[in-house]
């Protein structure tokens, strides 16, 4: 004879809620492989991130050092291209001859190479010549046929290029023809009623046009 459930509202298949022996529920074991303590907190979480932060740092110094040192060259190329060009020459206006012979003027220049910086390094030569009272004429001392250095001869009132006897007259242009073309004029400007300003260039040899070159 089966025996009647004597709990209605309690179903013969649920099983029995286990509680411990003070009555309470016993708590949910930790995941195997997981320690209790090894729950991120936010007082760990700080010195963790100001140690990388740090870190990051630290690393960088060398790395920004490295990207100036390598980026120097270009740096000093954008500042040297800020000037105009022009260069003070060592004699005035007052000490050239109105239609006097030619002076001669060594240029002197600072020149740079990828990381150093050379002062006053000798680049050429030009040669000042005062046409009335406010105008000079400048010529740049190297010779357009093959670059050699050209003399200025008093008794002929010329210019003569003692490599391969190009000639030159004052006013610079060719007398024979074995220059490609005349003597490279520069531009000049007077300053400060006295001074005399050259804008120093040097061009290619052996062609008819004016070429600059670095």
């Amino acid at each position: 004879m089966t025996r009647p459930n004597s709990n209605p509202g309690r179903s013969a298949e649920s099983p029995p809620k286990h509680r411990g022996a003070d009555g309470q529920k016993p708590e949910r074991p930790e995941p195997p492989g997981r320690p209790a303590d090894s729950r991120p907190t936010r007082r760990g979480f700080m010195p963790q991130f100001l140690a990388a932060t740090i870190g990051c740092l630290v690393g960088a110094v060398p790395f920004v050092s490295g990207l100036l040192f390598f980026l120097d060259p270009l740096m000093r190329q954008r500042k040297k291209g800020k000037g105009d060009g022009f260069l003070k020459m060592s004699i005035t206006l007052d000490a050239l001859e109105i239609e006097g012979e030619p002076q001669l003027v060594k240029i002197a220049m600072d020149r740079v190479d990828a990381w150093s910086t050379y002062r006053n390094q000798p680049v050429g030569a030009v040669y000042l010549r005062r046409t009335d009272k406010e105008t000079v004429v400048a010529f740049n001392q190297r010779c357009p046929h093959l670059g050699c250095a050209v003399d200025y001869r008093p008794a002929y009132h010329d210019y003569f290029c003692p490599c391969h006897a190009s000639n030159f007259e004052l006013s610079g242009e060719k007398i024979n023809d074995i220059p490609p073309r005349g003597l490279d004029a520069l531009r000049v400007q007077i300053r400060n009623k006295t001074e005399v300003w050259v804008k120093f260039q040097n061009f290619r040899a052996t062609t008819p046009q004016k070429i600059p070159v670095a």
